[in-house]
């Protein structure tokens, strides 16, 4: 049995029954806890919380890491992408000339900004720290495009090819996909491995994934834009077509490959350490390389494949999106509800910040006297001390854990008194 939260003795098991596994405990398919890892939440010492609620008829109408490790994360990348522009930004100009670079440059912000819009919607549950988010957004955009123009020659080497026609669809149908996906992913294992407290499950990974990929795609759209207009005898013409099937047809297609393999390692952080972790990264690459290879193989039956195969891929993606978003909506609120049964929140308020209505309403009541930051940090570390309590129950690091958990409950009250004053 791992040890339990160190108190004056053990806590009282909040659920009846005697059975080692509470029904409850396991509320979605995400995130499931073995019997013989289960603990109650450690018990509040003190007097009772006072809630932080609205008023009755108001809710009827309605760090986790240590910051040290994000600032050398933050630096490293800075850095390796700043080294990486050395030779990104001359391959683009040699490519696209100046003036194709400013506009597609410019061309490209319009994709780009459906991406980091559909990031913005899937991690507002539980935002990710904005360093975090730079490092994989300048690792899409600047490092995997260097790592891969590193490596693809070394890659082509390997194979003769007599014909032109033949070495541009080995480039495209097999190169690309295993090249450009490890370059990619490379970023996540980065952020797995020395990010791990802020990579909890597979809604993390798949929104690490896509910025990863949507800054990839941003500076590869520079690339293609740019060489439209560079190129061609009919400049206008032929970037339109190009922006059209990139920009608008496809601008989340590397945002969906990688994505498959952040789903992949998210899934993995919950699970086992480094060596899952580079398992995660191995297998995950399997169903991305292969989307990207599909999408590469389009050929004269373009518009056919696109609307019967990777249209039905794209609205599955966002199914299975909206599934994980609301499994992760759940586990958070079972595991606030393990909490409150040990005394640190109340019920009432569980239900407020398990629900995007319930935190809408506690923001709006917070803000008519001032106190709206200090609710939405309030909500933020809640969710986070949910997070960390799914790591517990895993029986992985358990100890490391609960020393995180102790300064979280202690956070949650010392928020929970800033909101109140």
């Amino acid at each position: 049995m791992h040890p339990r939260f160190p108190a004056s003795g053990p806590p009282e098991d909040p659920f009846s029954g005697g059975t080692p596994l509470p029904r409850e405990a396991n509320p979605t398919w995400m995130g499931q806890v073995q019997p013989g890892n289960y603990q109650s939440a450690p018990g509040h010492q003190g007097r009772p919380v006072q809630g932080l609620v609205p008023p009755q008829e108001s809710v009827m109408r309605a760090g986790r890491a240590r910051g040290g490790s994000l600032v050398a994360l933050s630096i490293g990348g800075s850095a390796l992408a700043f080294l990486s522009l050395f030779l990104v930004v001359p391959f683009l100009l040699s490519n696209t000339g100046a003036p194709g670079f400013l506009i597609g440059f410019l061309a490209s912000l319009i994709p780009l900004s459906a991406v980091l819009l559909a990031v913005y919607v899937i991690d507002k549950w539980e935002p990710e720290p904005k360093r975090l988010l730079y490092f994989a957004f300048t690792w899409g955009a600047a490092v995997s495009i260097a790592v891969t123009l590193l490596i693809q020659p070394f890659f082509v080497l390997g194979f003769q090819f007599s014909d032109e026609a033949d070495l541009q669809t080995f480039m495209a149908t097999v190169q690309a996909p295993i090249v450009e996906e490890f370059a990619k992913s490379l970023g996540l294992l980065l952020l797995l491995i020395l990010a791990r407290r802020h990579f909890d499950g597979p809604v993390d990974g798949v929104v690490f994934a896509f910025t990863i990929a949507g800054g990839f795609a941003f500076t590869e759209n520079i690339l293609y834009f740019g060489r439209a207009i560079a190129e061609s005898a009919n400049p206008a013409s032929d970037f339109a077509q190009v922006f059209f099937l990139r920009g608008v047809m496809s601008p989340f297609a590397h945002a969906i490959f990688t994505g498959t393999t952040g789903l992949v390692m998210g899934f993995a952080a919950r699970r086992g350490g480094t060596g899952v972790a580079v398992a995660a990264f191995v297998l995950g690459l399997l169903p991305a390389m292969f989307l990207h290879n599909r999408w590469n193989s389009m050929g004269q039956g373009f518009l056919l494949d696109y609307i019967l195969v990777q249209v039905p891929i794209f609205f599955l993606a966002v199914g299975g999106i909206i599934l994980l978003r609301v499994a992760e909506k759940r586990l958070t609120r079972q595991r606030l509800l393990e909490y409150s049964a040990a005394g640190w929140f109340t019920p009432a308020e569980v239900e407020l910040l398990a629900t995007f209505g319930g935190r809408r309403t506690a923001l709006n009541w917070a803000g008519s006297y001032g106190r709206k930051r200090h609710m939405k940090e309030f909500m933020k570390a809640a969710t986070q001390l949910a997070n960390t309590r799914q790591r517990i129950l895993t029986g992985r690091d358990v100890q490391l854990h609960q020393a995180e958990e102790r300064e979280q409950l202690q956070r949650i009250l010392a928020l929970r008194a800033a909101v109140a004053r």
